[in-house]
């Protein structure tokens, strides 16, 4: 099975990209580099992003990364109940892969930090092989931590607390095809809003007050073929609801394909579409106990087209080799029945992101 995914990954491609574990083979000695920008909406954020993954002994990988993001925020929410900031966002991570027999046992930690918020959290995922390396199952668990406070008010503080349950089959259909089924749940606790949102009530603006509990579950189904030694296809749907009444539907569906020796040319698209939580509101017409104007939590619908296109610098068979990425994202969010109160429309927003980045595996 390693070596059916390890071809597909090779023509799917991605940075920082896992795809499906490879159980009992560590992941590949692996230096990355990258510098991304988003821009749209009101939002610019850019930063590099920095990954190190060395194997020792042939049963122990360990992997460390750093993401750093700059952000200079003038979105709706912002231009229209605050004022324009900027702030910087530092996020590292440590991660332990263990091979034994036929599973492959992760440990992860991670944290971040920002001016008025700090996360901290631990994962766990094991990935066995069965039925003779033509399937795999994946179990897992993260929790995470995060320490809230509000730029300006001092008596300000709150926490939350995530808790996230995964579990995954992928299997080998043909020598060509694969697919998986993978499930997650979450659980998240704790201050969940955010300190500076306000909402409407009869066109008054007032804090922004959202249940202290959530509960989400999701499922999500792929498959990934090779039509040839150059072509390869993805298609994937995944389904998410909560008892907050949101509900989403995502569906991607993508195409690889190599050009020459060198290059390797991969396109997209991905629509995503939610029904509004509950208490949503744009302007609340009666009083109740929860209220939110988060247009994240309105009615609406994105849709993405995107592309990559990687080049075979420098390689060395069974010594090294040296990838250069570009990739673009165009982005379209439709808003359904959240306006901009400058003007009465409904809003919508067209972004951008740009990846540039460097792999070296060794």
């Amino acid at each position: 099975m390693a070596r059916l995914l390890a071809a597909l990954a090779g023509l799917l491609g991605g940075v920082f990209a896992t795809g499906p574990s490879r159980a009992a083979t560590l992941p590949e000695d692996r230096a990355e580099g990258i510098v991304h920008i988003y821009n749209g909406g009101g939002v610019t954020a850019w930063g590099p992003a920095l990954l190190v993954r060395k194997s020792i002994a042939d049963k122990v990988s360990l992997t460390g990364s750093y993401y750093l993001d700059a952000v200079s925020n003038a979105s709706i929410d912002v231009v229209t109940t605050a004022s324009p900031y900027k702030e910087r966002r530092n996020e590292y991570g440590l991660a332990l892969d263990y091979a034994v027999r036929d599973s492959l046992i992760t440990l992860a930690i991670g944290a971040s930090d920002e001016p008025d918020y700090a996360t901290s959290s631990v994962s766990l995922d094991i990935a066995q092989e069965t039925f003779g390396g033509m399937t795999t199952v994946n179990v897992g668990f993260t929790r995470a931590a995060d320490e809230v406070s509000k730029t300006g008010d001092s008596t300000f503080s709150d926490q939350a607390t995530h808790w996230q349950y995964r579990v995954g089959v992928t299997q080998i259909l043909t020598p060509r095809w694969l697919a998986s089924v993978n499930l997650e749940a979450i659980s998240d606790s704790g201050f969940l809003g955010n300190a500076y949102r306000v909402a409407r009530v009869f066109g008054a603006a007032v804090p922004e007050n959202v249940p202290r509990t959530r509960s989400s579950r999701a499922v999500k189904v792929r498959a990934i073929g090779a039509m040839d030694q150059r072509d390869a296809v993805r298609a994937e749907y995944r389904y998410f609801w909560d008892n907050w009444d949101i509900k989403a539907h995502t569906v991607e569906a993508g195409y690889s394909r190599y050009l020459g020796e060198s290059f390797l040319a991969d396109a997209f698209v991905r629509y995503y579409s939610q029904s509004g939580a509950l208490f949503y509101s744009d302007n609340a017409q009666t009083e109740t106990t929860y209220v939110s104007r988060n247009r994240q939590l309105s009615d609406f619908d994105k849709f993405v087209i995107g592309g990559k296109l990687s080049y075979d610098w420098k390689k060395q068979p069974g010594r090294y080799d040296l990838k250069a990425h570009a990739g673009v994202e165009l982005l379209s969010v439709n808003y359904k029945d959240f306006t901009d109160i400058r003007t009465g429309s409904l809003y919508s927003l067209r972004a951008a992101v740009i990846q540039l980045y460097l792999t070296a595996t060794y």
